[in-house]
């Protein structure tokens, strides 16, 4: 037999070796919101490579998405969400303050003016521009208002004519990374989707929840013939809340053959989230609890974002009896360990002689 420990028991450094990082295409499927978030990840580098050679003049950006496989709305979803500019604030932006029939910009130390179509006479949204996140998963050409929003987002911050508010203009200049390969990672490794609103809330959080379907279905597929049994947002007998009755509930709940429970918490945030933080702050006393009733408590943990939280996740490795990422054959590891409890009456972890 090997000891347990030297199998399950991870280091954030060694579950970041196995993890998936971003969300793979499982998470995405089952809503248009979770479809869209995954391709625009998974067009990220298309749109880069448009930033990179569209740099001849301030216009070069339309030929390039052109020429390209990325939709137009696409393209501006991506430029909306690098400069943070949501659609809450394009509303408040137009139409233009003072009804500028042109944008008059510096680049590069030649002057460029650039006439509106739109934006100075009508008020855009991101439904007008096709970039709410569902349907960007439907190509629509440019028009007028794209191509206005476009030049905004890229050169508004170097307009010398605009009356922009200084946290907006702040937001508009990504016109100065064009073909700067070097500014461009820089700024987008930093900025991109990170600070965007799009992936908070309630787009991450059903990918939360679809991350422990996929947990549960797997481990139901390989487990329930053997006598377990699981229970998603689930309790264990006698394990409560702090300072009350109320008895705790899990992401997963596993019940072994023999009547031992694996509480299993699942976490998989691709931005820097609080739920690891949550999570973190529960882990000694949920730890010790279970382990003080027999059972034991493991976690499935993968995302950019929880990896940035090291502290926090090196807290969970600490007290935890089984860390796995969200890859297969991570899963197959996290079987493993169940399979493992099978027999174990008296609460012994250790791993099966396969």
């Amino acid at each position: 037999m090997v000891s347990a420990s030297g199998v399950y028991k991870r280091t954030p450094e060694a579950l970041k070796e196995h993890a998936v990082l971003f969300w793979p295409r499982e998470l995405s499927s089952g809503s248009p919101e979770n479809e869209a978030l995954s391709l625009l990840l998974e067009t990220q580098d298309k749109f880069l490579g448009i930033l990179l050679v569209a740099d001849r003049k301030p216009t070069s950006w339309k030929q390039a998405v052109e020429s390209s496989s990325l939709s137009p709305n696409l393209f501006l979803k991506h430029l909306a969400i690098l400069s943070d500019v949501g659609g809450e604030i394009l509303k408040r932006l137009t139409p233009l303050k003072g009804s500028p029939s042109q944008m008059t910009f510096e680049w590069r130390g030649e002057s460029y003016n650039y006439c509106f179509q739109c934006v100075h006479k009508e008020r855009v949204d991101n439904a007008k521009l096709g970039i709410k996140l569902r349907e960007v998963l439907h190509e629509k050409p440019f028009d007028g208002s794209m191509e206005d929003i476009a030049m905004i987002l890229l050169f508004g911050g170097l307009s010398t004519n605009l009356s922009l508010k200084e946290e907006i203009a702040a937001k508009c200049s990504l016109g100065l990374l064009l073909g700067d390969r070097d500014a461009i990672e820089r700024f987008v490794r930093s900025k991109y989707i990170l600070v965007s609103q799009l992936t908070k809330g309630a787009s991450a959080n059903a990918l939360g929840q679809a991350a422990q379907k996929v947990v549960i279905e797997k481990l139901q597929n390989q487990l329930s013939v053997h006598g377990w049994e699981f229970t998603l947002n689930g309790k264990i007998p006698n394990i409560s809340q702090t300072g009350d009755s109320r008895l705790t509930t899990f992401d997963i709940v596993a019940k072994s053959p023999c009547g031992k429970y694996i509480a299993i918490e699942v976490s998989f945030q691709v931005t820097t989230n609080s739920t690891i933080e949550r999570k973190a702050g529960q882990a000694h006393e949920r730890f010790q609890k279970l382990h003080d009733a027999g059972h034991c408590i493991a976690y499935v943990i993968d995302g950019a974002g929880n990896f940035e939280r090291h502290s926090a996740l090196k807290t969970i490795c600490e007290h935890s009896d089984c860390t796995v990422a969200f890859s297969d054959t991570e899963l197959r590891l996290l079987i493993d360990f169940l399979r493992s409890r099978e027999g174990s009456e008296d609460g012994t972890l250790e791993r099966r002689s396969r």
